[in-house]
């Protein structure tokens, strides 16, 4: 759920894989694409994604609200690139004073900017598609991972909305306290760096009271385990992991063939 609204329709025919097979597509998808800095194969890429979104059963809302951390990911990168880029090649589009904005520096950043939504947007689809306990199962049966890796994976990934409630937790017990930082920015970063480090400091206390827990429970014993739930692989699973593949190629096909690939080495 997602502000009490269905995040995915597990129905979906895409978001019934497995668990494994849907990470392995995301990973080989974002790792093709960092291949290169054009623009070109990434805008293809998110285009795919799109399109597919509804297979997998996500509502185009819902994304957008998840996606937003990229949105201010993609500001700080685009105005990083424009202001600080040390390569100023191409037609000169805007020069005031230290600011030297050429056309150049725009493809990059636009190629930086894309590449982030397309390598971002894979696992943002996975996540919200699968069941932790299903994939720390697929982990442990598919892929042979240690049970004290998986299970602590589902864990974190089960505390994690822990967080934001004990972040809003401790800012209500300051101000009960009368510790408010107003309109003053810079006491405000100080008081931000303040809850920041208290709650680190309770995630690691978290993080140790878990893994004794487990080593209580036997994880780290090396003995083999038992699951209750079957995670199979099948051959529709496999077709989606090189489906991801060659739409990745594809997408870097189609860049080197407009003129727009840029190797990331070379």
């Amino acid at each position: 759920m997602f502000g009490g609204e269905a995040v995915a329709a597990p129905d979906a025919p895409l978001a019934r894989r497995n668990p494994v097979a849907k990470l392995a597509a995301a990973m080989v998808f974002s790792v093709v694409l960092l291949a290169t800095l054009d623009p070109v194969a990434p805008a293809i890429a998110i285009a795919v994604e799109l399109a597919v979104l509804p297979l997998f059963g996500v509502r185009y809302r819902v994304l957008a609200r998840r996606a937003l951390p990229l949105l201010a990911a993609a500001a700080g990168v685009l105005v990083t690139l424009v202001l600080f880029a040390a390569d100023r090649s191409g037609r000169t589009l805007l020069a005031a004073g230290p600011v030297l904005v050429t056309s150049g520096v725009l493809v990059t950043a636009l190629g930086m900017v894309l590449r982030l939504f397309a390598v971002a947007l894979p696992g943002v689809i996975v996540f919200a598609t699968t069941d932790p306990t299903d994939l720390a199962d697929a982990l442990i049966q598919n892929v042979k991972a240690p049970a004290r890796f998986a299970i602590g994976a589902l864990a974190a990934f089960r505390l994690v909305p822990l967080l934001a409630q004990e972040w809003q937790m401790i800012g209500m017990a300051r101000r009960a306290r009368g510790v408010d930082a107003g309109r003053n920015p810079v006491a405000k970063l100080r008081l931000f760096g303040s809850t920041g480090f208290a709650l680190l400091v309770g995630a690691i206390r978290r993080g140790t009271r878990l893994a004794v827990a487990m080593d209580a429970r036997g994880f780290d014993a090396g003995g083999p385990r038992t699951v209750a739930r079957r995670q199979r692989f099948t051959v529709a699973d496999g077709l989606l992991v090189a489906g991801a593949l060659v739409v990745a190629a594809g997408s870097l096909a189609v860049s080197v063939a407009v003129g727009t690939f840029r190797p990331l080495i070379g």
